[in-house]
């Protein structure tokens, strides 16, 4: 099954006269598996926002075909199995996070057995459990958006697109969102993802597409765009002894002709981040912002 699929895929906006104003997407071709981790990458107006508008249905191809979840973006059928975060999370600030997720699963049409488990089981996922009866105007920018990513889940949806999904929020709750991608992937949803944030993308992302200025200038998987197959990164222990260091690097000099480059390795920041909070979290007894997400939400595993 495949997720999206694009033939030709144009979108041209045009004056009250009808003359073209700004060709934003220029006749793309792409597509996504169902199953996997897609990142739609490129700077600002480049057309990633036109062609995920064009995939919610929410804007009309000028040429070209697009398929959703193998059907038309415009098929209410469709959008009913699509779960959206958009880049701003526009939440009712005098709503609490109950209240608004309850407003969601109504519009949705859950039944309210089904709506009161899922909703449990997100504020649980996203550590909101202990504020949902706190209006949402109250909260930081990064819980806000916790908010908005448990509304895009509520539908258990197969197609997930996620506009910036870590924008603004702290580094684990960066880490959660990454973990919650990679766990939504693993049980077999689609993970359409658009971010600025290329560290983040390249942590859960199969495959990416580079735009820039309406047209895909690389597209792939990560492996085949970034691997340097001319260049090899070898890793050892450090020799007790210095002369032992001086005589392997002697050695790979006469074998290769080259001198090779010695550097120490360094662990990445967020790891050693993530440690240190986690170890002064165990030992505060009561947190005022959100607290460490829970595993991926029941509902979502099956």
């Amino acid at each position: 099954m495949t997720a999206l699929r694009a033939e030709n895929l144009s979108k041209t906006f045009r004056d009250f006269w009808q003359r073209p104003r700004v060709e934003a997407v220029r006749g793309i071709t792409l597509t996504i598996p169902a199953g996997q981790v897609f990142g739609l990458l490129g700077p600002n107006g480049s057309g990633k926002s036109t062609t995920i508008k064009m995939a919610l249905g929410l804007l009309f191809p000028t040429s070209g075909t697009l398929e959703v979840l193998d059907a038309s973006p415009r098929s209410t059928r469709v959008k009913s199995r699509i779960g959206y975060l958009p880049e701003e999370s526009y939440i009712y600030p005098h709503l609490t996070p109950l209240e608004t997720l309850t407003f969601y699963a109504r519009l949705f049409r859950l039944p309210k057995p089904v709506a009161r488990e899922r909703i449990e089981q997100l504020l649980d996922m996203i550590g909101l459990s202990h504020a949902r009866h706190r209006p949402v105007g109250e909260f930081s920018k990064g819980m806000t958006r916790r908010i908005g990513l448990a509304q895009a889940l509520l539908n258990d949806p197969d197609l997930v697109i996620l506009d910036e999904p870590t924008a603004g929020l702290d580094p684990q709750g960066t880490r959660q969102v990454k973990d919650l991608i990679l766990a939504l992937a693993a049980r077999g949803k689609t993970v359409l993802l658009s971010s600025h944030l290329l560290a983040d993308v390249e942590d859960v992302c199969d495959q990416i597409a580079i735009l820039f200025n309406g047209r895909i200038l690389a597209q792939g998987t990560l492996d085949a765009l970034l691997t340097q197959r001319e260049r090899t990164t070898l890793t050892f222990p450090t020799p007790e002894d210095p002369a032992t260091l001086q005589n392997v690097l002697a050695a790979a000099r006469a074998a290769l002709g080259a001198n090779p480059t010695l550097e120490h390795p360094r662990q990445n920041l967020e790891p050693y981040f993530l440690n240190l909070v986690e170890q002064a979290a165990r030992e505060t007894p009561t947190a005022s912002g959100a607290l460490p997400a829970a595993p991926l939400a029941p509902f979502l595993r099956k």
